[in-house]
């Protein structure tokens, strides 16, 4: 989302690997993620058992139960009926040899969701990147794209990859991409022999593929996408409007770009009677209240959809195996601003120093509402429909979407935005099926595609990694039972309100978490930071 982000990493630097409990040293301000405790977490287990879910696999197939998900170590063992539906479960059912089980009766067990953008590693929201990775497992998100999650030179987007790959931490399955000419200590990167020796430099220290934002010459965009692929690297670009003129998303996937997140260059590609958008004669793109609420106005002056261009485009895009994480939630504001601003989770689960950054201001990246007006809401209301169209076209004709939230920008956390999108997708369109195929297998498909491997996570099947959500009901028919906060209902038996829902267990990597837990070591941080709020 963030044209901000590449000065943001010129101006935030490394966040050092030092002793557990103690800050980083130095410009970042981050403190090292803490390592995993007793009791945070459990396993993995030689064997265990989730007993009588239903299970929804991933691939889009429907859903099945009872059924009975045998995990051996870190991987799934097996997957075995549980009996008949509308009859007793079976008792005694093997494997009878196990550490523990997990009765999963009136819960529907899924892949680990993937979220395909996320960040940490600003020290003006969230100091400490334990609070992100917590909120998301909290909401079943067990693999997570950073683009990045730190910035600046010997940071540790590496490290806590490592660290979350060796279960040390509690966190997510991690995947560190990093922006042009950001990480390396070289500087920016202004020439082709630079923007090559900037890729082979992250290949070289296992970095996972490179984020563009559209902000280089074309002929450098060109060689960064070529010289990734040839390494076997992952690329995805957020084409912002400073580049768009010269690289839109058609051109970008003429090169070879694999993914395309946010809308820019969607619509730049898909001008009617011109080539540039049009913009006010006063338009300054530097002021991001022009520029955002000037966003929604590229729908006046877009193709017809489902025209022969529009399809044209699109079929060109899934041609060339072009990926899309459109990331809805991040934007959702702009339809809404009271209603981001007042979300139910704000209260309990983000910290102050995140709200603060929240706030209308001519300095923060993303918190441009000083005076959003309605014109402006009812302008990104059509923007969202001509949008949504795109991309469940795109769906539509066999393109890949996945799920993107882009946290910590617009009044939107780590892990409730997750869900958002969810919901957002089935606005769009989509089926819930097909939304949790774009949540789970599509988003690994993402990540491994570069690589040209098959993921070993995103579906439920023997062989695959362990990474699942347990959850009481049934989310497709309520996306909303995912939510941390869970689902507000009238109770039909007592009349009185309830919540239900919310994700009851998280399993990652064969480790068992207590998603409930997390939430409140989460409200703890809120809390404890509050507390250390200056009086009034």
């Amino acid at each position: 989302m963030k044209s901000g982000w590449i000065g943001m990493a010129a101006a935030v630097a490394a966040a050092l690997v030092v002793a557990p409990g103690s800050r980083a040293q130095g410009p970042a301000g981050m403190e090292r993620v803490p390592d995993r405790q007793p009791g945070e977490g459990e396993g993995p287990y030689r064997r265990l058992v989730i007993r009588g879910a239903t299970m929804i696999e991933g691939s889009g197939a429907p859903p099945r139960g009872p059924v009975d998900i045998v995990i051996a170590g870190n991987r799934i063992e097996s997957i075995r009926s549980a009996g008949t539906p509308g009859l007793p479960i079976r008792e005694g059912r093997e494997p009878r040899d196990f550490d523990r089980e997990i009765d999963g009766r009136g819960m529907t067990v899924l892949p680990g969701f993937v979220d395909v953008h996320g960040h940490n590693g600003d020290p003006d929201k969230a100091p400490n990147a334990t609070y992100g990775y917590r909120l998301w497992l909290a909401h079943g998100v067990t693999t997570v794209r950073g683009v990045g999650l730190y910035s600046g030179p010997n940071n540790a987007s590496l490290s806590d990859r490592a660290r979350s790959q060796a279960n040390s931490i509690v966190a997510p399955r991690l995947y560190a991409y990093c922006a042009v000419g950001d990480c390396w200590p070289n500087g920016p990167v202004r020439n082709a022999e630079q923007a090559r020796a900037w890729v082979q430099w992250l290949a070289t220290q296992g970095y996972d593929g490179v984020k563009l934002f559209n902000g280089e010459p074309a002929e450098l965009t060109r060689i960064v996408i070529e010289e990734a692929r040839r390494l076997r690297l992952g690329t995805v670009a957020h084409l912002g409007q400073g580049g768009v003129a010269e690289v839109n998303a058609d051109r970008a996937a003429e090169f070879g770009l694999q993914g395309v997140t946010h809308f820019y260059g969607h619509f730049e590609s898909l001008l009617r009677d011109r080539r540039l958008p049009s913009y006010p004669v006063d338009y300054n793109m530097a002021d991001e209240q022009w520029r955002f609420s000037q966003v929604a106005r590229l729908a006046d002056q877009s193709v017809e959809p489902g025209s022969e261009e529009w399809r044209s485009y699109l079929e060109r895009l899934r041609e060339r195996g072009v990926y899309m994480s459109p990331t809805f939630n991040i934007y959702s504001a702009g339809r809404d601003v009271m209603r981001a601003r007042t979300a139910e989770w704000h209260q309990r689960y983000t910290l102050p120093s995140l709200n603060r950054f929240f706030q209308p201001s001519r300095e923060h990246h993303g918190s441009y509402f000083w005076d959003w007006t309605t014109h402006d809401e009812v302008a990104w209301r059509r923007f969202f429909q001509l949008w949504m169209r795109l991309v469940n076209d795109y769906k539509n004709m066999g393109g890949a979407v996945t799920v993107g939230s882009d946290p910590g920008f617009i009044y939107q956390s780590w892990g409730f935005p997750y869900i958002a999108e969810l919901e957002m997708l089935q606005e769009a369109g989509f089926s819930p099926l097909e939304v949790i195929q774009a949540a789970t297998i599509n988003g690994a498909r993402e990540l491994h595609a570069a690589r040209g491997a098959e993921p070993e996570f995103g579906l439920i099947r023997p062989g695959m990694l362990a990474d699942l959500v347990i959850v009481p009901g049934n989310p497709l028919a309520n996306l909303k039972l995912l939510y941390g906060t869970g689902h507000e209902r009238l109770n039909p038996e007592t009349n009185r309100v309830e919540r239900v829902g919310g994700v009851r267990w998280t399993i990652k990597d064969g480790i068992v978490y207590d998603a409930p837990a997390l939430l409140e070591s989460v409200a703890r941080m809120v809390e404890e930071a509050r507390a250390r709020e200056p009086a009034g």
